[in-house]
């Protein structure tokens, strides 16, 4: 099966509503064709500077409006982060996922420094990934510089649905970020989250909108939402297993050649429902008890159900050759002190406003 770049979103729901057993067969012969069936990525995400971020994201307890019990901490040191590395890599992590909770990037020493994180993770024969909000053309070739892997920016959900969601920022900004970083030889980790709220048509209006980039992106992480206390959406049901099955098999035969991540959620999810993700073509996971600020399986018990499914973990560098590292008083790319005009709508989010005002008459109490 080619790889397609023209879905239309009717397709796409035709797919995802299929009788279970017809989608989960078609999903399993296409993951089998593009990829080993008994090799899973196994990578670490490790929350770099965690709070304080200024978007108004419905879903995350890391918006400073929010007063969510998170823990903020400023930007961890390059020693630190390499320790958390080398901890990562004995467990059998072969990636290195570092996000910071940045509305975007800013030149200056705080980046300085993540570039050195970068160069200090590749140079442990890791995959390094990162997810710092939006960033320029020459911020993007300047991670490629020191040797990033991949870098993610999710859409979150369809175009139509986002305005629900995030009003601080466009989605135009999340499609001219990827792009920057498709002008690198950066590979590209874009996906999103169910369980907001959204319709299936908000679902599959995502999957169009990753599926007909050309390139399909190489990672896409399907996240189910985990509800936190003090957020806009700390009331959202959770997603049944069944419509992670759907959701992980749809974007399987919709991007073919696509590493499809297991993210966010897996707690919630039984090893029996996590093995039907991985049959329907889910081929990665993050390993560690949190997903930046969310709980997560530990390490141990994914080995043991690694064990019991006879799955290996995948190798760095299998899809794609390792980048070179360049050093920081070798680079061809200087700081700009780039100060880009990223959107804000300013629409008004209901839920998130009244969230925001009920946090605040909190802490005035």
């Amino acid at each position: 099966m080619a790889t397609r770049h023209n879905w239309t979103k009717e397709e796409i729901l035709a797919i995802y509503n299929k009788p279970l057993m017809e989608l989960l067969y078609e999903a399993a012969t296409v993951h089998r064709k593009n990829h080993d069936p008994n090799t899973v990525q196994v990578s670490t995400l490790l929350s770099i500077k965690t709070g304080g971020c200024p978007e108004d994201c419905g879903y995350c307890p890391q918006a400073a409006r929010y007063h969510t019990d998170i823990e903020g901490n400023d930007l961890m040191s390059v020693n630190h982060v390499k320790a958390q590395a080398l901890r990562a890599k004995s467990a059998g992590s072969s990636r290195v996922c570092m996000g910071a909770a940045w509305r975007n990037v800013k030149d200056g020493p705080e980046f300085d420094n993540v570039l050195e994180m970068v160069r200090t993770i590749n140079k442990l024969d890791m995959e390094v990934c990162c997810t710092l909000g939006m960033l320029t053309e020459n911020q993007a070739e300047r991670l490629a510089e020191a040797g990033l892997y991949a870098y993610n920016h999710n859409l979150d959900t369809s175009e139509e649905y986002y305005k629900e969601v995030i009003s601080t920022r466009g989605f135009g900004d999340r499609l001219e970020t990827i792009d920057n970083v498709r002008k690198t030889n950066v590979t590209v980790c874009s996906g999103g989250i169910i369980g907001m709220g959204e319709k299936e048509e908000d679902r599959a209006g995502m999957l169009v909108a990753l599926s007909t980039l050309n390139p399909q992106p190489e990672s896409v992480p399907i996240n189910a939402l985990v509800p936190v206390e003090g957020t806009p959406m700390e009331e959202e049901a959770p997603v049944s297993i069944w419509e992670m099955v759907r959701m992980v098999a749809t974007t399987r035969i919709v991007m073919p050649e696509t590493q499809v991540r297991l993210s966010a959620g897996r707690t919630q999810m039984s090893r029996e429902g996590q093995a039907m993700c991985f049959f329907a073509g889910a081929n990665s996971i993050f390993a560690g008890d949190k997903l930046l600020t969310t709980p997560n399986p530990d390490v141990s018990e994914d080995m043991q159900m690694f064990k019991a499914l006879g799955l290996n973990p995948q190798k760095p560098f299998t899809k794609k050759s390792k980048p070179d590292t360049v050093e920081a008083t070798e680079s061809k790319y200087n700081s700009l002190g780039e100060k880009p005009k990223w959107s804000r709508p300013g629409h008004t989010i209901e839920r998130n406003k009244v969230t925001e005002e009920k946090q605040k008459a909190k802490s005035k109490a």
